[in-house]
């Protein structure tokens, strides 16, 4: 009896908790599986993962998919037998309709952005072979031989239809819906990857006599996306015993969480959506509105801002000019300012200095030098994206345990994701120690993307290498007579703090400004022109200029070089625009244009 009254719990508890996932009615124009598939093939990874993105949260995906199908385990703990049944979905993530779908691999952190909108978490290994063996469709591995192209959507698609010509097969005894296992690994949550935040875990991949060729294995980045990789999500809630529990409960408590796990308790149940930034700059609620809708607009110059929380890699603030400022017809300039050591977004965007203000705000004003350059180049759209480093201190960042250069381009391909919609030309820039990410971010491409059209160093090429960034700035410099590289240097190995030097002659940037442009002399041929203080390397019809202070007063001229129309300067250099209204290491050209109040945590002013 009191079995059957358990068995009776169960059934009741599984009657009232929801199996079915929480998405919008699939719009009646919404694209099918073969015209998806046409669309992400010509996508660059970041618009691939925010495009699958948009169309899962609102809905495009098939009837079938939207019901999870029960799997029941049981475990004996402390002498007692323990049951749960939670539920799965029916096949791995996929876009389309009932007879047109697409299954869509997608990065870890795109995969649990998704599982926390729609309540749900992914499976661990215990829970992947508990499907596995629930399934009433086990379909074979089918592998395609691993090449370069595994991880393009055409391999994607490649693999989709190999799956639906296998599934077919069953159809007539289990209609779609039926739960369907064995064709993909499944990105799974595990104890390990409590030690590596930037890995993606994988497992399965089961074959028919039920054991997996994959085991768990965590060696590739979390960038990493191949055909192979499935994304099975399950509803977080549960029944335990007969009462309602939760997947990441069960899976922390000692006791029961040998029903979920094999590794005991695991207590990082999600991966950090920050892992790979493309799906951070999606505003759930917000999807279906164009980009303007989803910043907050300012009181200050009609701008919209918008704030990016990185987590463990910081925060990015992203300011746009006003909305009417955008046109198909006109490429976006999305130029990235990372920070210097010691100051945040606030201090370096600046404002009109009041009495009792920290002196930080009234030492860069990027803000009021991009106003001004918005007023000036009337061909572009200009927007910066301000990146703070968690310490304040790139450098620091860097050499933390756990971080590889590889989220510096994770974070330049997110916040670019923003403004797919547009022809977008990036700029990377730098002050100070905001120099170690752009270096970082140069030595982990393969090759600088064409569409990086300025590279700028103010002060900030500290971590400069022959060996690590040379060739690869030789090769895109010859790649486009719109390619630009401009650096801001001054003596600092003379300059004077407390009567005493404090920097290197090979250790500063005057020094690695200047081994910089002795690499680069063996490409191009440089001429110079004396100005004052400043000596001015050129190259490249001026596509390539290297303007080098020698202090003769042996100044502290650090953060004077980026005052004094630094930002402008390395912006226009180059262009018809250089020297026109303003004069680097001049007075301010843009003091019209300085905000009164503080830019607050929020983007708000």
């Amino acid at each position: 009896m009191k079995a059957l009254l358990q068995i009776l719990l169960i059934c009741l508890a599984s009657a009232t908790l929801g199996q079915t996932i929480d998405l919008p009615p699939r719009p009646a124009q919404a694209l099918g599986g073969k015209a998806l598939a046409d669309k992400i093939t010509s996508m660059s990874f970041v618009e691939r993962e925010n495009f699958l993105l948009h169309e899962v949260l609102r809905g495009n995906v098939p009837d079938f998919y939207r019901k999870f199908c029960p799997v029941t385990v049981t475990n004996v703990s402390g002498g007692q037998t323990n049951t749960a049944t939670f539920y799965a979905a029916p096949e791995c993530l996929m876009v389309g309709a009932d007879d047109d779908y697409l299954l869509t691999p997608v990065s870890p952190a795109t995969a649990q952005f998704i599982a926390d909108q729609l309540h749900c978490v992914l499976p661990t290994p215990r829970m992947s072979d508990a499907i596995y063996a629930a399934a009433a469709v086990k379909l074979a591995p089918a592998p395609i031989p691993p090449t370069p192209a595994m991880t393009t959507a055409a391999v994607f698609i490649r693999h989709n239809e190999l799956v639906r010509q296998q599934r077919a097969a069953f159809l007539a005894a289990h209609p779609l819906g039926a739960l369907t296992a064995g064709y993909k690994k499944d990105v799974v949550i595990c104890a390990r990857l409590a030690s590596l935040p930037h890995k993606v875990a994988i497992y399965g991949w089961h074959q028919t006599n039920g054991v997996a060729i994959q085991p768990l294995y965590t060696g590739h980045t979390s960038a990493w996306v191949d055909y192979s990789h499935g994304i099975r999500l399950v509803l977080s809630a549960l029944t335990v015993n007969g009462g309602s529990n939760s997947i990441p409960a069960v899976l922390a408590d000692p006791r029961l969480c040998g029903l979920l796990s094999n590794e005991g308790v695991i207590t990082n149940d999600a991966y950090p959506t920050n892992a790979i930034v493309p799906v951070t700059p999606v505003a759930l609620v917000k999807l279906d509105l164009p980009w303007p809708q989803q910043f907050t607009a300012t009181t200050n110059f009609g701008e919209r801002v918008r704030q990016i929380d990185l987590g463990g890699d910081g925060r990015v603030l992203v300011d746009a000019p006003v909305a009417d400022a955008f046109s198909p017809d006109k490429p976006v300039l999305l130029i990235f300012y990372a920070l210097p050591n010691g100051n945040t977004i606030e201090q370096t965007f600046g404002k009109q200095l009041a009495p009792g203000d920290d002196w930080h705000f009234d030492i860069q004003h990027i803000g009021a030098q991009t106003r001004w350059l918005r007023a000036a180049v009337t061909n572009r759209t200009v927007v910066v994206a301000y990146l703070e480093a968690p310490a304040k201190s790139w450098p620091a960042w860097r050499r933390e345990p756990g971080h590889d250069d590889a989220a510096t381009v994770r974070i330049v391909q997110g916040v670019s994701g923003i403004f797919s919609a547009y022809k977008l030309e990036l700029a990377l820039t730098s002050h100070s120690g905001g120099g170690s990410f752009v270096c970082g971010w140069l030595g982990a491409v393969k090759a600088i993307p064409d569409n990086v059209v300025r590279i700028a160093f103010l002060d900030s090429d500290y971590n400069y290498t022959r060996e690590a960034h040379a060739q690869k700035l030789v090769n895109w410099l010859a790649a486009s007579p719109e390619h630009h590289l401009v650096v801001l240097a001054y003596h600092d190995a003379i300059a004077l703090l407390n009567g005493k030097p404090f920097v290197s002659e090979a250790g500063g940037t005057w020094g690695r400004s200047r081994a910089l442009l002795a690499d680069l002399g063996e490409h191009l041929t440089f001429t110079s022109q004396t100005n004052g203080p400043l000596e001015t390397y050129s190259a490249g019809n001026g596509r390539i200029q290297f303007l080098l202070h020698e202090n003769p007063e042996k100044q502290i001229l650090h953060t004077v070089q980026v005052e004094r129309n630094g930002f402008i300067q390395a912006m226009v250099s180059g262009t018809a625009r250089e020297g026109a209204g303003y004069a680097y290491f001049g007075e301010r050209a843009y003091t019209n244009w300085i905000q009164a109040g503080v830019l607050n945590a929020e983007g708000r002013r």
